[in-house]
């Protein structure tokens, strides 16, 4: 199902401050930085995708959701549940 986002500007710009993260977490190893400081750079990845996550979650469940529930539409549940499934792995 194709729709606008409500929140495409937050989205991007988490996406984008992550990218950040990860290119300063390849230079660090690059340069032979302290595995210790690479961890932290790497938990401040793994903190803005999965921010990220909870975003595009928030919307899908007030809109994607909520349409899904009032038409009825199984499919879209199911693949909702899947979705979650692999997000939270």
């Amino acid at each position: 199902m194709e729709h606008k986002h409500e929140n495409t500007k937050a989205v991007l710009n988490r996406l984008s401050r992550a990218i950040g993260h990860l290119e300063a977490v390849r230079q660090m190893v690059e340069d032979g930085r302290d595995c210790a400081d690479v961890l932290v750079q790497l938990a401040a990845v793994k903190s803005a995708i999965n921010n990220t996550g909870k975003i595009i979650l928030k919307d899908h469940i007030n809109h994607c959701l909520i349409h899904a529930i009032e038409e009825k539409d199984e499919q879209m549940l199911a693949e909702f549940n899947s979705a979650i499934d692999k997000f939270l792995k």
